[in-house]
């Protein structure tokens, strides 16, 4: 069963697709109550870096951009889905919203970027050196702004102290996809 979304010139997307979408939805929300509090920065460590890779590795880039836009939409509205709980609009507008909508452009360049065999060292680089960085470039030049802070700080703040630990997270997104890719290689008839 196809339903017409209006995308592409009267391209359906299939029942499977949606799936992937709203299963990708799902798991960057809960991704969201995976937190840890760091003391000297608003940014909490969650485990929404490793779902945004996996949305940006495993969907195309329209499916990708739809699954993380209706993350936003659905936490914009209320839903407590944003890292640590969090809902609404005060989240996109507060010091931390750069990195949710950083998350929708990274996302789209990793699918567009990813190539189109399964290759976890390319699945890697691609997460490590252009899906990070705009994420990152997003988040912490929306954290200046929001906070009236020196740019510089807001790196220092935002930025140095994940670098570590989200290129782990892009290792294992990467792992991960590789993984699914197979699956869903073996799977069609």
């Amino acid at each position: 069963m196809n339903y017409n979304l209006g995308v592409n010139k009267g391209r359906r997307i299939s029942v499977s697709e949606m799936t992937k979408i709203s299963l990708c939805t799902a798991l960057l929300a809960i991704s969201s109550y995976i937190v840890f509090p760091i003391p000297f920065t608003p940014i909490m460590l969650t485990a929404q870096t490793i779902i945004v890779n996996l949305i940006g590795l495993i969907l195309t880039p329209l499916h990708g951009a739809i699954s993380v836009l209706l993350f936003i939409v659905l936490g914009a509205i209320g839903l407590p889905i944003f890292a640590g709980g969090a809902g609404g609009l005060s989240a996109i507008l507060g010091p931390t919203g750069g990195f949710i909508i950083g998350f929708l452009f990274s996302a789209i360049a990793i699918s567009y970027l990813k190539g189109r065999k399964t290759n976890i060292l390319r699945y890697v680089l691609v997460t490590v050196f252009i899906g990070m960085p705009v994420t990152y470039l997003l988040g912490a030049s929306y954290m200046s702004y929001a906070l009236n802070m020196d740019y510089k700080k807001a790196i220092e703040l935002a930025v140095i102290p994940f670098l570590l630990g989200d290129a782990i997270k892009c290792v294992i997104a990467s792992i991960i996809a590789a993984r699914v890719h197979r699956i869903l290689e073996n799977m069609k008839p």
